[in-house]
This record gives structure tokens, sequence and C-alpha cells, in this order.
């Protein structure tokens, strides 16, 4: 199941660069994941800081 970013995302851009498939963006100030890309491997969610990214 892909992840995606809820509303807690502070935009601190930790897990734009822990993403092994680079499909996490910045938008507006907040982490964007583009679902169809996601390995679905939780690596975003364990260095998130408020835990924003959540398996959809």
């Amino acid at each position: 199941m892909a992840y995606i970013i809820s509303d807690e995302c502070i935009g601190c851009g930790a897990c734009v660069d822990e993403c092994p498939v680079s499909c996490i963006t910045m938008k507006d100030g907040k982490a964007v994941i583009e679902a169809d890309a996601c390995a679905e491997c939780g690596s975003c969610a364990d260095v998130c800081p408020v835990d924003a990214p959540k398996a959809e």
C-alpha cells in the first residue's frame, strides 16, 4: 500500500532525501508522494519527526 503525507507534515524534507525511489517532492512547503512510484518501503515514515507519512 502506497504512503501518503498527512497534514502533520512540517516541510522539513527529511523524507525527500531518504526515499530510495525519489518519489517524494516538496510542494508549497509540504512533502508530496507520487503514489504510483512509491515502493512502499516505509523509509519516509522512519525518518519523519512528526509521523506524517501514513500507509494509504
